[in-house]
């Protein structure tokens, strides 16, 4: 199923952030976060409606397609963090947004980047367009993994409109630069059993 047989989208926006150094020592490769934001209709809009499956339903398109894209914003590194969420136009509501973005959508976007066995980090809210949010990233096997609690920040000029709905994907190749605040590392993750 494809995005646009189900939602009415209006536009995509991508972020990609490089970080080539930071204080300390240079990483031997870049730390590449990347997020794509795909803004729909949000067909409740200033109504209650208290069934939302019609939103929860096919959102494994929304992560399908987001997950693919967010992925190929990395320049053909592995995602090792993800993390999701959106915001609802002010004609909306919060758990407009929350239902696009449970299990359903998170299980497709999971498959879209080559798999991941943690929980995924989201922030929703409810805002008007300009709003920012921070989308948390987390390691994709093991939510403890400190090293790679992170976030990378979006910002949509015209987005969202009071109707619609933005909803995001976000990867990263690796945790934050030079973090050494301990815990479990992603290595020890890769070396379980």
């Amino acid at each position: 199923m494809s995005i646009d047989s189900v939602y009415q989208v209006r536009a995509f926006h991508s972020f990609v952030q490089e970080t080539l150094h930071d204080v300390g020592p240079a990483p031997s490769l870049p730390l590449v976060k990347a997020a794509v934001a795909v803004v729909i209709k949000n067909p409740f809009a200033g109504r209650w409606v208290e069934d939302l499956s019609p939103l929860i339903d096919p959102s494994a398109s929304l992560g399908t397609e987001l997950g693919a894209r967010a992925l190929a914003l990395l320049g053909g590194r592995p995602a090792e963090s993800y993390g999701k969420g959106g915001i609802a136009g002010l004609d909306g509501e919060q758990e407009h947004v929350v239902a696009c973005v449970t299990t359903v959508f998170g299980n497709a976007f999971r498959d879209a980047i080559g798999g991941g066995e943690a929980w995924i980090s989201s922030a929703t809210k409810s805002a008007a367009a300009g709003s920012s949010i921070d989308i948390p990233l987390a390691y994709k096997d093991e939510v403890y993994v400190r090293s790679h609690y992170d976030a990378i920040t979006l910002t949509l000029p015209d987005a969202p409109r009071p109707d619609e709905l933005v909803i995001i994907a976000a990867v990263a190749t690796g945790g934050r630069l030079n973090a050494r605040v301990g815990g479990i590392t992603a290595a020890e993750v890769l070396a379980r059993p």
